[in-house]
């Protein structure tokens, strides 16, 4: 059950990276800061079920995704929000970010190589007060990326908590850690049909002509 929530998610993930620079390339529609944030996530995904094959720790990865993660969807919400205000508040946030993030690193070098439970609780919740601000935006302007956006949030705050709870239980309770490590690979399906619905709605040819 769990190879099978697994690959498919990469398998879903796949589907979306690929119709997505199919719209980027051929139609110049899609935004390329959110193709290069679906390649990053393959990327890492794929680069952490190798070295987890190879019995080797791939937890810096794990950092590396957060942090890749928040930066790219910033820079995406960033080129998507229209007020100065707002875009100045994303740019200022993902620096702030940055700062703290290196300055642990640099204090305890360490929290890089294992579950860091404050890099992934900061990075996701930052990406989640920019995705409300583009909700709010939406409330007078087209609906852009809408389907993306409910899939952030919902899978970035449900995953955050999951994070948090196998975190805290998975001394006293190995089941519960493992419980919430699979409710977060069916969280990443949901997500990445999500976008894979919104391709559909917004970028296809049926999509654009409606």
């Amino acid at each position: 059950m769990d190879d099978f929530l697994i690959y498919s998610g990469y398998l879903i993930l796949l589907i979306d990276l690929i119709l997505y620079s199919f719209s980027f390339f051929r139609k110049e529609k899609a935004n390329v800061f959110f193709i290069f944030y679906l390649a990053f996530i393959f990327f890492i995904q794929i680069s952490m079920e190798i070295l987890y094959y190879l019995k080797m720790n791939n937890l810096f990865l794990v950092n590396s995704f957060f942090i890749g993660q928040m930066i790219l969807l910033g820079l995406f919400y960033n080129s998507i929000l229209k007020v100065k205000i707002q875009k100045r508040f994303v740019k200022v946030s993902l620096i702030l970010s940055l700062l703290v993030l290196i300055t642990q690193f640099i204090n305890s070098p360490q929290e890089f190589l294992k579950f860091n439970l404050f890099e992934i609780t900061l990075t996701s919740l930052l990406i989640v007060v920019f995705a409300l601000l583009h909700f709010y935006n939406m409330l007078t302007e087209n609906k852009t990326y809408y389907y993306v956006n409910i899939g952030i949030i919902l899978y970035l705050l449900s995953s955050t908590v999951l994070f948090i709870i196998g975190n805290l239980t998975s001394v006293l309770n190995n089941e519960v850690k493992y419980l919430s490590w699979q409710l977060n690979a069916f969280l990443n399906i949901i997500y990445y049909l999500f976008i894979f619905y919104e391709w559909k709605v917004s970028f296809s040819k049926k999509g654009l002509q409606t």
